[in-house]
């Protein structure tokens, strides 16, 4: 099979068959837009704003403790994810490194999870915006009709934007990434200076826990139900993934095998310090706001109680850019992964998904079927009293399995990967692999929990529907027709960042 060249001269792509060459994706992304769609796909405002409620219900404020025990399990994963960058950087991330390590089947099979996780995901993230802020910046009842309207309006915007420029939706991304940047270190500042000076923190509050079961408080609990504490996790298991995102955009980036492993682990840290720091200040001023624990958007409350409704209201502002911009990454890395799966011509409906726009250098068949697909998924959740909690604890469990199939991939065939070009983790490979290991296990653990049986369905659904085409495929066409090109396509892609990137603006201009 001929992948797309992304590294030629002519910046163009041609299938298997020898058919008229199609126009490719042009090189032109530097290390802070990497760095901006790892972080924009993150997203501490968004992943916050939609867990935090469920965290002080089922775990009481001490569950935030376990926001920095996430963050290391979380960082422990973008390390092996940027060593494996740094030596396959190919659009499509797991799919394609599990593809061409373990193979093609394995490689199909994760890049169809993947495909899951980011069609459900963009719609949790959007739905933060219709459930949680817009009710209390214009002061109005939220309902489940109008949260589905209003997110299904977002979910196209952004597939728009996706659809319309790669370099417009990189503008309004590093734009939104810089203004959550300034606004979540301001509203942070803000919360700890007008609640120290005004006597509304309680930071003895921070150690209070909800309603302690008979299993405990600490445990994983027996059966089928989880501690509160174990629960508290999937506030950083949530927010913290996406990440890898940035290596989904390798043939759109300059000098990917150094710079994604960089802007992943950065985007990680950076983002970890920040949000714990959000979560201490929101958290101590709870506990002097009566209100905060009965509010459906406890965040919010919180905000607007400390810091007046004009600032709290300028403040929501910024968070609602800072969650679009997340749900317009997710999309663009859906798009960019269903485009490289239609390239190597195993996706359904592959002719059309793999067709690059000649006008807007953008997959935009593919554009338009994850935006359909977001839709699908936002009639069936929407339906549900509890959608936003049904959401992000899918979103939590589709990242959490396809990251561990890829650790346990990388484990087993480490010595055998191509050399790193930009990133290695040196004599701490071993024991970052184990802690990857560990967090792992114990974050799917906690899934036993019987809250979680809504996700398991969507979950074992998508991966059904996976499985009849995966038969069909092969019955049809062989297993040969999973066959994937050597490494040394990866040499091409290399070696051709420098010429990609002239070629790359050329075809743009086109």
């Amino acid at each position: 099979m001929a992948h797309a060249e992304i590294g030629s001269q002519e910046s163009r792509s041609v299938d298997r068959n020898g058919a008229e060459p199609q126009p490719g994706m042009a090189r032109e992304l530097g290390w802070y837009a990497s760095f901006s769609v790892a972080f924009g796909f993150v997203s501490i405002a968004t992943g916050i704003f939609t867990t935090y409620g469920s965290v002080l219900a089922t775990s009481g404020p001490r569950g935030i403790w376990a926001w920095p025990i996430s963050v290391i399990g979380q960082l422990s994963i973008a390390l092996v994810f940027g060593a494996l960058a740094a030596r396959i950087p190919i659009g499509g991330y797991s799919s394609q490194w599990v593809s061409r390590i373990v193979g093609p089947v394995w490689g199909w099979i994760m890049g169809w999870i993947s495909f899951a996780f980011l069609g459900v995901v963009v719609v949790a993230v959007d739905y933060t915006i219709a459930s949680t802020i817009l009710p209390e910046l214009f002061q109005y009842a939220g309902t489940t009709q109008n949260a589905w309207v209003i997110t299904a309006g977002v979910v196209l915007l952004q597939a728009l934007l996706v659809a319309a420029s790669t370099r417009t939706t990189h503008r309004v991304n590093n734009a939104a990434v810089t203004a959550q940047l300034i606004g979540m270190i301001a509203l942070t500042v803000l919360l700890f200076a007008v609640g120290f000076f005004t006597d509304k923190l309680d930071f003895a509050h921070l150690f209070e826990t909800g309603p302690v079961p008979e299993h405990g408080y600490y445990g994983l609990g027996g059966g089928t139900h989880a501690g509160p504490f174990a629960l508290a996790f999937l506030l950083g298991a949530f927010t913290i993934v996406g990440f890898e995102s940035a290596a989904n955009l390798a043939e759109e980036t300059k000098d990917p095998a150094r710079v994604i492993p960089k802007a992943m682990v950065q985007a990680v840290l950076s983002l970890g310090v920040l949000g714990f720091l959000f979560l201490l200040a929101i958290t101590a001023a709870a506990g002097r706001i009566g209100s905060a624990a009965q509010s459906a958007t406890p965040v919010a409350t919180v905000i607007t109680a400390v810091l007046g409704s004009v600032v709290g209201k300028i403040l929501l502002v910024l968070v609602v850019i800072s969650i679009f911009s997340c749900g317009l990454v997710i999309t663009l890395s859906g798009t960019r992964l269903v485009y490289a799966m239609s390239r190597d011509e195993r996706f359904p409906g592959w002719r059309l998904l793999k067709r690059i726009h000649p006008r807007t250098a953008t997959p935009l068949n593919a554009t338009v079927f994850m935006m359909a697909i977001a839709q699908i998924i936002l009639a069936v959740f929407s339906r549900s009293a509890d959608a936003l909690f049904q959401l992000f604890s899918a979103a939590t469990l589709l990242p959490a399995v396809i990251y561990a199939g890829t650790v346990a991939m990388y484990a087993v065939k480490r010595r055998s990967l191509p050399p790193s070009r930009g990133f290695s983790l040196g004599r701490w490979e071993v024991p970052v692999l184990i802690l990857a290991t560990v967090w792992l296990v114990y974050e799917l653990l906690i899934f036993r929990d019987a809250s979680f049986r809504g996700p398991w369905v969507y979950v074992l659904v998508l991966c059904g529907i996976g499985a009849v085409y995966l038969a069909v495929f092969i019955a049809r066409r062989g297993r040969a027709a999973l066959t994937m090109p050597d490494m040394a396509d990866i040499d091409r892609v290399l070696d051709g960042t420098a010429e990609s990137a002239e070629a790359g603006a050329e075809g743009t201009a086109r």
